[in-house]
């Protein structure tokens, strides 16, 4: 079963009112009207696309220990997932698609990192109910998600949507921004050079983690030739 066709799945459900989630149709439609917004705001145009040079970045990880960019290209080429947050679902079931493909990328010698503005603690949680062998990097108020385009700022009518549904960002992320990333994925060629990126502003849609194989060939060939 592919990563999209459970995301899918998930949001039949979600949509229909299933048990567990038993959601009003006024919150879907809250929902399906921030995204069709974000769509045609044109926003994902504008981020970092193949091509373009990685912005180099200093993170913290779940313990506290820093992470940089150039340490991470140092050993090889660099998968980064942007991930929104421990709240959501759909985020949740790419990061275990990504922890079923991580063998495969490492055996052409890449990293995988994921990247949210959620707090350590967040991160920590977000691993272990995830089952992850890979970090999470805590980015405070999607700082480095703008350098990449990413980060959008999140309408008043959405904002009231996630404080009703208990979705309290400020909390998770430990500010007050309200800000969050298009979900996106790249790959880093050791060169800092990105030679795949996908920046989509519907949240219900990823792509699979395969995808990035040929890119990440095509970065182990340059490492090897070297």
């Amino acid at each position: 079963m592919t990563l999209q066709s459970k995301l899918d799945a998930f949001k039949a459900d979600f949509e229909a009112g299933k048990p567990p989630y038993n959601v009003p149709y006024s919150v879907i439609g809250t929902m399906r009207r921030a995204t069709a917004e974000l769509i045609a705001s044109g926003a994902a145009h504008k981020a970092l696309k193949a091509g373009d040079r990685l912005p180099e970045f200093t993170l913290f990880d779940p313990d506290g220990k820093t992470v940089s960019s150039a340490d991470l290209l140092a050993h090889g080429p660099l998968v980064i997932s942007f991930y929104r947050g421990v709240w959501c679902p759909y985020c949740n079931m790419e990061l275990q698609a990504l922890e079923e493909a991580l063998p495969k990328f490492r055996e052409l010698g890449a990293t995988l990192v994921a990247i949210s503005p959620q707090n350590p603690v967040n991160s920590r949680k977000s691993i272990r109910q995830n089952n992850l062998s890979f970090p999470i990097l805590s980015d405070p108020m999607n700082n480095v998600a703008a350098t990449f385009g990413l980060r959008f700022e999140m309408q008043d009518y959405l904002v009231d949507l996630y404080k009703s549904l208990k979705n309290d960002l400020p909390a998770f992320n430990g500010d007050r921004s309200w800000t969050l990333p298009m979900p996106a994925r790249y790959v880093v060629g050791q060169d800092g050079v990105i030679l795949y990126a996908e920046v989509n502003p519907d949240y219900t849609h990823r792509p699979e983690p395969e995808d990035m194989l040929p890119a990440l060939k095509l970065a182990a060939s340059r490492r090897d030739a070297v």
